[in-house]
């Protein structure tokens, strides 16, 4: 048992020092374009969530759905100069007031 939460651990050090290093270079890089950032973290959490699973352990609901609500955010950043929208869309709001609401209805659910 102790085995599976050191392991589990170091995959979330590493998931961790990943999102450090992400945010850093979408710092260092303004260039880069709006949503880069939150693909990336998207990518990295469900990434975690893979290799969690193909270790056996199991996986974080609240991850797996953070992860998807990021690259969803950062694929409608990306694609917002290839939509030609005559007015801003509010995504992130929008998805944390999703984020909330599943939260909610898990918990009111168990």
């Amino acid at each position: 048992m102790e085995n599976t939460r050191t392991s589990n651990f170091d995959l979330e050090a590493i998931a961790w020092g990943a999102i450090f290093i992400l945010w850093g270079t979408t710092e260092l890089l303004p260039s880069l374009p709006e949503g880069t950032g939150a693909v990336g973290f998207g990518l990295i959490l469900l990434g975690l969530n893979l290799a969690r699973l193909w270790k056996g352990q199991p996986i974080s609901g609240f991850t797996t759905t953070l992860g998807i609500l990021a690259l969803l955010l950062g694929g409608l950043e990306l694609a917002r100069p290839l939509l030609h929208l005559s007015f801003e869309l509010p995504v992130f709001a929008i998805l944390l007031i999703v984020l909330g609401v599943i939260m909610l209805t898990h918990e009111l659910r168990s």
